[in-house]
């Protein structure tokens, strides 16, 4: 879907936002997710069974490490303001941040990326927005730490040290490894491979 084929129902004097058309596509499409990177609308359906399955499982072991707690929380679908436009936004799948974080609301439900310790990304049928849109951006928003649940190509990858519009440390995990994350997101965290993608592939009866 594209912004182009959204009906407008607005003042023609008054110029349309890409938020007042996101707004408008949320409110049409219940459960499609609507972001903004780089001055161009993403629109991702409603997620499938094995995606939210693979996140569910995701969250234990962030909630198992102590991170949902005093310091941190773990967050799923917070919006995350992104510095690449004037109203860029992202809304990752799972996020790591810092407990103050209601107290850095920037603007449209969009939080400080200096919150964020962690964010995180389980690929739908627009996989390439994960790995290669979103790379830049959350790298121009200084995320410390960027993980990708890549179903498609089934790899899980993680990326550190981001400078610029990448990240200096990008390293893809196949089934198989055991994942440790960095220490910088407040505990220890290991992940893994295996686990985690079987889980978002299709059951036979999903």
């Amino acid at each position: 879907m594209s912004a182009a084929a959204v009906e407008q129902p607005f003042d023609d004097e008054e110029p349309v936002t890409l938020t007042a058309i996101a707004d408008e596509i949320m409110e049409r499409h219940p459960g499609y997710r609507v972001e903004i990177i780089g001055g161009n609308l993403l629109v991702t359906p409603s997620p499938d069974v094995p995606h939210a399955r693979a996140l569910t499982g995701l969250m234990i072991p962030f909630l198992a490490a102590g991170l949902h707690g005093e310091e941190t929380e773990v967050l799923r679908g917070i919006g995350l303001w992104l510095p690449t436009d004037l109203e860029d936004y992202a809304i990752p799948d799972l996020a790591v941040v810092d407990a103050d974080i209601d107290d850095h609301l920037i603007e449209n439900n969009a939080y400080d990326p200096a919150c964020f310790r962690l964010v995180l990304e389980v690929t739908s049928k627009n996989w390439k927005n994960d790995l290669r849109t979103k790379v830049a951006a959350y790298a121009e928003a200084k995320i410390p730490v960027y993980v990708v649940v890549d179903r498609k190509h089934q790899r899980l990858h993680v990326l550190t040290e981001p400078v610029g519009d990448t990240y200096e440390n990008h390293r893809p995990h196949a089934p198989g490894e055991i994942v440790t994350l960095p220490d910088s997101i407040g505990a220890k965290v290991t992940l893994d491979v295996t686990e985690i993608l079987t889980a978002g592939r299709p059951k036979a009866s999903d």
